[in-house]
């Protein structure tokens, strides 16, 4: 009998601990790493806008967002649209994907980051923009994990914007197209994996209350400071209209962008995925999903 007592106790503990663990997933670390590492590999060129490698990413993310359940975004993942730079036409193309909201299906938050980079140079250098946005690429996906076992209230729209580096094109083109929807909230990430301070910084609560409580009462859940700054109001470069984020405040509709400072790699061929800090992007991560978690809890 206390064999048989013994045994059930440690049954339903073990059933008690894989269902805490269940309800707590988040997203899965090492494949977070993985898919950075991948997608800032030189096997895509660089990313180029309008180039072979931007297209082999553009096919990475579509890959992977269709093995984690997010659907398309109208008829299809990828996006067209033209714009000229120096004279001349070009075309980009926006990957979105949609999480259909339980609660508020007409009500949007837009979290994004751009897929693009700067290529090659002349001299055959490839940039692989790991940090500058493979990281933010990659963190949309961690979303998309977390969306398969937790669904939102409302619905998500997971934007990875072309032509960023050319002048936030696609995110311009995207939120011209969307003028008649529902737009709450983007939330965008550029430069969120490399930090030799363990910093991440976020922009945007100034201009709006809500926001501004929900940060300055935030409870952190890793080791990695949370500054609010690069806002215009310290005397440090202002982030307002830095990345894509800025198209969605020119109309005023609220945004957070989550990055880091400038590191000796930036807009180089060193920034690599071999040169990130990776507790510090693990973290990163963690804390933009909260912050999303607080938010599609309240609304705005």
């Amino acid at each position: 009998m206390k064999n048989r007592t013994s045994y059930l106790i440690c049954f339903l503990l073990c059933f008690t601990l894989g269902c805490a663990q269940e309800r707590t997933f988040e997203f899965n670390e090492n494949e977070l790493l993985k898919r950075q590492q991948t997608l800032s590999s030189d096997a895509f060129e660089g990313r180029r806008t309008g180039e072979a490698g931007n297209d082999k990413g553009r096919a990475y993310i579509i890959q992977q967002f269709e093995a984690l359940g997010a659907t398309p975004f109208g008829s299809q993942y990828e996006h067209e649209f033209t714009f000229k730079r120096r004279g001349t036409e070009l075309i980009g193309k926006n990957v979105l994907a949609k999480i259909a909201g339980t609660d508020f299906p007409e009500q949007y938050i837009v979290i994004s980051a751009h897929h693009d980079h700067l290529g090659v140079s002349k001299g055959g250098k490839i940039f692989n923009g790991a940090d500058d946005d493979a990281s933010g690429v990659a963190a949309l996906f961690a979303f998309a994990e977390y969306f398969k076992q937790h669904p939102p209230k409302h619905s998500v729209i997971l934007a990875a914007f072309d032509a960023e580096e050319m002048g936030l094109q696609g995110a311009k083109y995207f939120v011209e197209k969307m003028k008649d929807s529902k737009i709450l909230l983007n939330i965008n990430m550029d430069m969120i994996s490399r930090s030799a301070k363990n910093q991440l910084y976020v922009v945007g609560t100034r201009y709006n209350k809500k926001l501004e409580q929900l940060i300055s009462t935030f409870e952190n859940p890793t080791a990695t400071k949370l500054l609010v700054g690069h806002d215009g109001t310290d005397g440090k470069l202002d982030w307002t209209y830095s990345s894509d984020h800025g198209p969605f405040h020119k109309v005023k509709i609220p945004f957070l962008y989550f990055g880091n400072e400038d590191h000796p790699a930036y807009h180089k061929p060193t920034d690599d995925f071999s040169d990130i800090t990776p507790e510090f992007y693990k973290n990163a991560v963690k804390i933009i999903l909260e912050v999303y978690k607080g938010i599609d809890a309240i609304g705005l």
